[in-house]
């Protein structure tokens, strides 16, 4: 039986991707990096390493460390790498689309490792195809290598710029050739990629917490619409795109990145304890105290507890030794996916009136099963809080929620009925505004779209067609 992540009932974390360059044992450093950002996917794994000579490459299905074996490791030998942790957006999860996607092309190797969703990649692979080029796989990702070969001859740097001229959505992209190392943001800067450097080397990463595990000090992101080239020269930074209003997606820092990362600018966890300070200021039950579903809600609940003074407690306890697959149980032991993870301590809940801190609802079955939990447990009121607004639209640019139907808030619009399918005596999201201002980032920086519907970039034609209303920019 597959029960999941931790994360069963809420948003898929795209991809996570790793580079390093000037290393002697970088598919090592690489391997690590992986570990960091495992939370960004777990479907797959892979590596490509170099030495100025030749590319090797190894990927599989499941986790990094299920993946990469001291054998393996040890038939990547090279001073530069490139890794790829996946959630499949784009494409099944089947190995063929396991990344980096590694191709051979004029006596060069190109690898290619993505963080992202194009959102005209099907136009372009139409288009491609109509010209004879054979895909080896369903990714988006590929669309791009093949956009780039006709120009290779012109070199890389005019190869790339020419090729990702042509894609529109959210790309952070670590590429590999047998000398040098390439990382691209897209030019609204949708997910996050950053720069950092140890002793003689240097590394990229989906996130700073990457850095922390190998050594590495954090430098500075990767600017929206930069592609940055190192090699024995050093780093060189290229801006080819005309600048545009970054698109920064903010449930990176409500949910996706750890937080220990340091993304957009600011520090995770302070964000999620400033959240959770708004919360407190919007929305304040009489209850006897606070407490998160862990983890999630963890640090966001920490700032309301903080904001309004009433205790923290941690009313579910989490197993942290559950692993992805399980004896499949009878059928009368139904409720043991929800069990098997969080249990409630029966004690501190019975007869107490209780507010829950979450960060997010998308299709509202999983906070029901545990609210239920809760009741089972004695508790005499359930009151939750979220540390964003409802989520209503689906996103086009790497998040799982593909079509309206699936999000609770898109089909109930009041927040009443949400709390009644959910089980709850009350429920109250953060405003917008109250969501922006505990970033500390301007309103114009990111992107709202599966809050407010105004999409940035025009999803696919196909998008979300089931009960699709947004609007775009």
């Amino acid at each position: 039986m597959i029960l999941g992540s931790d994360r069963e009932g809420k948003p898929r974390e795209e991809c996570g991707v790793f580079a390093v360059y000037g290393h002697e044992e970088a598919a090592r450093v690489a391997f690590f990096g992986l570990f960091a950002l495992q939370h960004r996917g777990q479907e797959s794994a892979g590596i490509a390493s170099a030495d100025g000579c030749q590319v090797w490459e190894h990927k599989g299905m499941g986790l990094a460390s299920e993946v990469f074996q001291e054998d393996v490791l040890g038939k990547l030998p090279g001073n530069l790498a490139i890794g790829h942790v996946r959630y499949s957006t784009t494409g099944s999860s089947v190995l063929s689309n396991a990344q980096p996607f590694l191709v051979h092309h004029a006596d060069e190797y190109y690898a290619l490792a993505h963080n992202g969703n194009l959102v005209n990649a099907q136009e372009l692979r139409a288009e491609l195809e109509e010209r004879g080029s054979i895909f080896q796989s369903t990714m988006d990702s590929e669309v791009i290598i093949h956009l780039m070969a006709p120009y290779l001859r012109e070199g890389l740097e005019t190869a790339l710029t020419k090729a990702l001229a042509r894609v529109q959505g959210a790309y952070s992209i670590v590429m590999l050739t047998r000398d040098r190392v390439i990382a691209v943001r897209d030019p609204r800067g949708f997910r996050p990629l950053s720069l950092g450097q140890f002793d003689h080397g240097w590394v990229v990463a989906s996130e700073s917490c990457a850095f922390d595990l190998v050594g590495a000090k954090y430098l500075r992101d990767v600017r929206p619409g930069e592609i940055i080239i190192i090699d024995e020269r050093g780093v060189h930074s290229l801006a080819p795109f005309a600048s545009v209003k970054p698109s920064h997606c903010i449930f990176e820092l409500i949910y996706f990145a750890r937080p220990d990362s340091q993304i957009f600018g600011q520090n995770v966890y302070l964000c999620r304890k400033r959240l959770g300070h708004s919360l407190a200021r919007e929305y304040r039950p009489e209850v006897d105290f606070v407490m998160p579903f862990p983890d999630s809600g963890n640090y966001a609940a920490v700032g309301y507890a903080e904001e309004s003074g009433l205790p923290f407690e941690m009313g579910m306890i989490r197993n942290h030794y559950v692993g992805r697959t399980f004896i499949q149980p009878s059928q009368a032991m139904r409720d043991f996916g929800v069990r098997v993870k969080l249990n409630p301590v029966q004690p501190l809940i019975e007869d107490k009136r209780i507010l829950i801190v979450e960060d997010s609802i998308i299709r509202g079955t999983t906070s029901r099963n545990r609210v239920r939990r809760l009741r089972e447990s004695g508790a005499k009121e359930l009151h939750m809080v979220v540390s964003c607004p409802p989520t209503r639209h689906p996103c086009p640019y790497g998040i799982d929620f593909s079509m309206k139907g699936e999000l609770i808030a898109a089909e109930k619009a009041e927040e009443k009925e949400i709390a009644s399918f959910i089980g709850l005596d009350s429920l109250h999201y953060l405003s917008i505004e109250g969501m922006v201002e505990a970033t500390g980032i301007p309103r114009e920086s990111f992107c709202l779209a599966c809050y407010d519907g105004n999409y940035p970039l025009e999803p696919p034609k196909n998008f979300g067609k089931f009960c699709f209303e947004g609007k775009t920019l």
